[in-house]
């Protein structure tokens, strides 16, 4: 370390001591040489240069520190390094502002070591005793001389009281929204009569207010005169005494003034006629008020004349009148709804007007509220010019929300209708006016959104913030919205590759349908979820990768990754392979379709939905079967054009089978003659044969060709009809089991007569 850095000349002059010899304390004669070199200006300047080649230098011995790497993947110059970076330094900013203007704010440790100054200083306590008994005894004396004239001035005043002019109908209290509202609706005359009768009113009752104020005031005055006229004699002699003394009658007297003041406006007897109840909440909240302002103010003045700081003075006045905003802003809560209904718009009136008191009635205690504290900042703050510099504001960003909100309504107002469809164009594509409304509320929001972005960027401006630097080229701004607009551009090309797709493949089902390929359309139909969630993931990962590289963020080692990660998922989920690539192929060989009946895995019924994995059945009974294509080994489909309706029917023995054989193939010539069953059949009965003989019966067999819809209808009612003609015609269908009657010989008996019975034997 050099020398003059411990209080030496500079390295220029003297050789640096050495390290062994360098002193802990700054030596008399140190102190001196180094006043000498900041007063001499050639030795300041030696100085100022050898701690700027100290500072440039980079010692070769130390190695660079290495980089800590971030736990995010971005690049230094990076869009996402650099607002992170930006949002750090500001928040930090924003925090040392706020930490400056509370410390300035809130000097209260002068007050603190003031207090305990006093608490531990003996000759104090005799100063405050002093005081004490001085202020009594003046306090006692103005008190009585003030009851007496105010025992003196009732008589008068009941007399003012008597003489002061009433109205014949009393305005209607601001809590009393619904008559306030029927005054406001009133004929436009006799508002007009109405106003200039209160005004009349307020007129003559005038005088006698002013006369009644000044007859209470007049205690007010007697009790400072005697207060004054004792300070002036021995009482008062000590300038710090009679100083304390004045500060506590002073602020006795403008606080009985002050009230006064208010009663004489808003009382019983004021200028202007309030209801009771309204004009003692008025009297009630400014009491509060003038006591917690006058009695704080009186305080910290005799506290600094009792030697308080400038410092904990200033924040004792800061304390007391932010108490009184905070009156107000609790004034301004309770009285909320009424002030608001009487800002609201009547009922049933529309019009710009109408809408901009309606919304001024929701948020008008929020602005008030804003410019209660925005006045006792400025003050405490001590702002130069603070006040104009508000109302600059006020009328600025007034101007700004209300060129944005015309703007944000012209321009959706072109929106609404560029979005609407020509009835041509929506012959030709019946859904897409539906698709244009699901993106119609989103682009209003993201407009409405980019308007109030702008507006907010110019209420800063006016605010005297140069937001618009941010937005230069290479600056945070610029960055970030070519950011934006890129991932915008991506986003909006991914939605109409997904909506054109979903449109082409919708207009190839229906043109299907419509030129009668039902079983394509049926199978453009299956494909159609997996289609779109394919679709749907890689316009995700693309945008999304987009939006990351975008920011800053490496892409490369997410898709490596990514990578991985599927090669481990395809090892440990064997069973999820094979379901896809079973149900891939199962669609490609068009083997299953929506709507066919099937018998898969052992279970059958009709295909409600077929996804990536799985297959949907819908059995007889009502119940969903869904089973994973890695089950599936052998699909029976009935659905795919041809049913035949098997015939067999067995009759008795001792029938004629050629006769029987006839008779069915009758009922199916009736069958296809009815238009109920003639687009199901497709061709006659085609009788195979006697399949079987024996003892009992012969089994005659064949089958109907049927569609495949109409298979279990036509046989139903084929099985129906051969029950009803056989009988008609005699022809006996052989049972399942016959009963044989067998005579068995019984045992010959002692007399050598037989006992023969019959026995029966189930055949």
């Amino acid at each position: 370390m050099p020398a003059f850095a411990q209080g030496g000349a500079p390295p220029a002059h003297d050789a640096p001591a050495p390290a062994a010899n360098k002193p802990d304390v700054l030596t008399p004669d140190q102190a001196r040489r180094a006043l000498d070199t900041l007063q001499d200006d050639q030795k300041r300047a030696q100085v100022i240069e050898t701690l700027r080649a100290i500072a440039g230098a980079s010692p070769q011995a130390a190695p660079p520190a290495p980089e800590k790497q971030s736990a995010i993947p971005l690049t230094a110059d990076s869009l996402g390094a650099q607002l992170l970076e930006t949002v750090s330094d500001q928040i930090g900013e924003i925090s040392r502002q706020i930490a400056d203007v509370a410390r300035s704010l809130t000097r209260y440790k002068a007050f603190y070591w003031w207090f305990v100054r006093t608490a531990n200083d003996p000759n104090a306590y005799g100063l405050l005793l002093d005081i004490a008994w001085k202020l009594a005894l003046v306090f006692c004396c103005a008190f009585a001389a003030e009851w007496l004239v105010f025992r003196l001035i009732k008589r008068p005043v009941a007399l003012l009281e008597a003489r002061i002019p009433q109205a014949a109908s009393a305005p209607l209290p601001i809590a009393d929204p619904p008559s306030s509202a029927a005054d406001l609706v009133a004929p436009a005359p006799q508002r007009r009569r109405l106003s200039l009768a209160r005004a009349w009113q307020s007129v003559l009752r005038l005088p006698f207010v002013l006369a009644r104020l000044l007859l209470e005031l007049l205690p007010v005055a007697v009790f400072v005169g005697m207060a004054a006229m004792l300070v002036g004699t021995e009482i008062g002699a000590m300038p710090t005494v009679r100083l304390v003394i004045l500060a506590v009658v002073n602020a006795y007297a403008l606080s009985r003034a002050l009230i006064c003041a208010v009663r004489a406006l808003v009382g019983p007897f004021g200028l202007l006629r309030v209801p009771a109840e309204t004009a003692a909440y008025i009297e009630i909240w400014a009491r509060r008020i003038v006591a917690v302002a006058v009695s704080g103010i009186a305080f910290a003045n005799v506290a600094l004349l009792l030697g308080l700081h400038r410092g904990g003075y200033a924040g004792l006045l800061r304390l007391v009148m932010l108490v009184v905003h905070l009156f107000i802003v609790v004034i301004i809560l309770q009285c909320r709804k009424p002030v608001a209904d009487l800002i609201r718009a009547p009922d049933g009136r529309e019009g710009v007007a109408a809408r901009a008191r309606n919304g001024l009635a929701a948020v008008w205690h929020y602005l008030a509220i804003t410019l209660d504290i925005a006045l006792w900042a400025v003050w405490a703050l001590n702002i130069r010019n603070g006040y104009s510099l508000m109302l600059q504001y006020f009328v600025g960003t007034v101007a700004v929300v209300l060129i944005a909100r015309l703007a944000t309504i012209v321009v959706l107002s072109l929106i609404d209708r560029g979005f609407s469809i020509r009835p041509e164009i929506l012959q030709r594509f019946p859904g897409l006016e539906t698709r244009a409304n699901r993106y119609l509320p989103l682009l209003r929001r993201i407009v409405a959104s980019i308007i109030g972005f702008i507006g907010f960027v110019a209420v800063l401006e006016v605010w005297g913030v140069d937001a618009v630097v941010w937005f230069y080229g290479g600056q945070i701004g610029s960055r970030l919205l070519s950011a934006l607009a890129t991932v915008a551009i991506a986003a909006l090309v991914a939605a109409a590759i997904w909506e054109i797709s979903n449109a082409l493949m919708d207009r190839q089902i229906n043109a299907l349908s419509r030129d009668g390929h039902y079983a394509r359309a049926a199978r453009l139909r299956t494909f159609q979820p997996m289609l779109r969630t394919a679709l749907l993931c890689l316009i995700v990962a693309v945008v999304g990768l987009t939006a990351l590289s975008e920011i800053g963020v490496n892409v490369a080692p997410l898709l490596a990754g990514a990578g991985i990660v599927g090669i481990a998922i395809g090892f440990g989920s064997q069973k999820l392979v094979q379901d896809l690539i079973t149900g891939l192929f199962l669609l490609l060989e068009n083997g299953v379709q929506v709507g066919d009946n099937v018998s898969v895995a052992g279970l059958t019924g009709t295909v409600e939905n077929v996804s990536i994995r799985t297959i949907r059945l819908r059995a007889g009974d009502g119940s969903v079967h869904i089973i994973p294509f890695s089950a599936v080994t052998t699909v029976t489909n009935a659905s795919r054009g041809a049913g035949n309706a098997a015939v067999s029917v067995s009759i008795a023995y001792k029938e004629d089978t050629d006769r029987a054989g006839q008779i069915l193939k009758d009922i199916v010539a009736e069958m296809r003659k009815e238009a109920e069953y003639r687009m199901s059949i497709r061709g006659d009965l085609e009788l195979w044969g006697v399949d079987k003989v024996d003892g009992a019966m012969a089994t005659i067999v064949g089958q109907i060709r049927c569609t495949d819809n109409g298979r279990w209808p036509v046989q139903r009612e084929f099985n129906r009809r051969m029950k009803r003609r056989f009988q008609e015609c005699g022809i006996e269908i052989a049972s399942a089991g016959q009963t044989i009657l067998m005579h068995v010989p019984a045992p010959a008996v002692a007399d050598g007569t037989s006992n023969e019975m019959p026995r029966r034997a189930a055949g």
